[in-house]
């Protein structure tokens, strides 16, 4: 093998060994393509001749690299007409240019022109455009600026919690973006009540009223109160229900919730006993399949809970105003009337009332404003309900919330004095 090589090496060039490198004999090598100023076109029917070069440009015989000298001597060689001058210095123009505005010669030509040139003699109307600026002066044109509409972005509020990996601040703002676009799919019709037959606000409120002391008898999450409430008027804005089913409804909500939110799930005997035996292990199990099965089985839906943490973080809040802030919360829960209201639009209002409680005057930091997307006076009729609630919950029937906040666990919230200026609209500041 050895020899063969050594007789093949000294019999000259080789041979291509296929027959298609030969066929493609004019192809150019990769380290040509574009970087050789005069190197061939690609043979193409416009450019190919017989001696396979383009003899009206000789320029294409050289194949020197572009150098400032070589570029100088080309722009030298070309035509007056071809060179362009700008501040007294020539600039190449670009090659075939003066062939660029001739019109065809004949009408064959006509047909590789890119331009066609229509004839003014006939007494065409303008385009409208072009015949309201013949008319015009063009010294009375004026220069038209647009506005920068440059939309203010939140501050960043989660940079503390770049080494909490359960902050999930990588996608943080777009979970709560999902959940302001989400909301509307778990709120529910604020008269939904005239479709019951049996059952009215007032009961609804008792309801919700002792399922809050249930709540917080089992010690249970605060996520866990918010969906429950939410499973309730769920399903009765779809199901009519009886009277005597109205407190089935409320522990078999609690159920769903406790299993959709809690780690330790209470037992349904646990439910059945704080109901004081009023119902049966089969009814709560049937109830709860009814419930899922009317909800289709979503219990994946935002509640006021998400959008209070959110704002009360853009805030800067302490333990003071997120007590104050749930507890105006949780009054809100009781009032059918104030399904009216969005969730988070809910929270940014207990968010707003609590400051404005705790400073004595009209507190609306611009970070809280950018991230709740809504404005002080957007708050202003959902927070003078508050404060209503806020100064009679010690009073009346319906105490539930107002004794849970005067415990020292909760910090005595349900005590401290109620924003009253915000009811006739009175304040001594506004901070911005």
């Amino acid at each position: 093998m050895m020899e063969e090589a050594d007789e093949n090496r000294g019999a000259g060039p080789a041979k291509p060994a296929a027959a298609g490198f030969r066929e493609a004999g004019n192809r150019r090598a990769l380290r040509d393509i574009r970087n050789l100023v005069g190197a061939r076109p690609y043979p193409c029917a416009v450019t190919k001749s017989k001696s396979g070069l383009d003899e009206k440009n000789p320029i294409f015989e050289t194949r020197r690299p572009v150098t400032r000298k070589f570029a100088a001597s080309l722009a030298k060689s070309q035509p007056e007409s071809c060179v362009e001058r700008t501040n007294g210095r020539p600039v190449l123009a670009p090659i075939g240019h003066e062939r660029r505005n001739k019109k065809p010669a004949d009408a064959s030509d006509c047909f590789r022109a890119i331009d066609v040139e229509f004839s003014t003699d006939h007494d065409l109307p303008l385009p409208m455009v072009e015949e309201a600026t013949k008319e015009m002066d063009y010294d009375e044109l004026e220069e038209v600026e647009m506005e920068d509409l440059v939309m203010e972005s939140a501050p960043d509020i989660d940079s503390c919690d770049s080494e909490n990996p359960m902050a999930v601040v990588e996608y943080v703002e777009d979970i709560h973006n999902f959940y302001k676009r989400a909301e509307e799919s778990g709120r529910v019709s604020p008269d939904y009540m005239i479709n019951q037959f049996d059952i009215n606000e007032k009961m609804r409120a008792i309801l919700i009223d002792w399922l809050i002391e249930v709540h917080h008898k089992f010690e249970l999450m605060h996520e866990t109160l918010f969906l429950t409430v939410n499973i309730i008027d769920r399903f009765l804005s779809r199901q009519s229900v009886a009277r005597k089913k109205l407190q089935l409804v409320g522990v078999t909500a609690m159920l769903l919730a406790c299993k959709y939110e809690e780690v330790s799930v209470p037992v349904v005997e646990d439910l059945i006993l704080i109901s004081d035996g009023a119902y049966s292990r089969e009814e709560v199990l049937r109830t709860e399949r009814a419930m899922a099965n009317a909800l289709s089985f979503d219990m994946s839906v935002p509640t006021p809970y998400v959008f209070v943490r959110r704002f009360l973080k853009s805030a800067g809040s302490g333990r003071e105003l997120e007590l104050l802030s749930f507890f105006l919360v949780e009054l809100c829960l009781v009032e059918y009337e104030m399904l009216r209201f969005r969730p988070s639009l809910l929270a940014a209002a207990a968010v707003y009332t609590a400051q404005c409680g705790l400073r004595g005057f009209k507190h609306w930091n611009r970070t809280t404003e950018l991230h709740s997307t809504y404005t002080e006076d957007q708050l202003l009729e959902c927070s003078r309900m508050m404060v209503d609630f806020h100064r009679k919950a010690a009073a009346g029937k319906l105490t539930g919330v107002h004794r849970k906040y005067s415990t020292f666990k909760f910090g005595c919230a349900a005590k401290s004095e109620p924003a009253i200026f915000l009811l006739d609209g009175s304040s001594s500041s506004s901070s911005r």
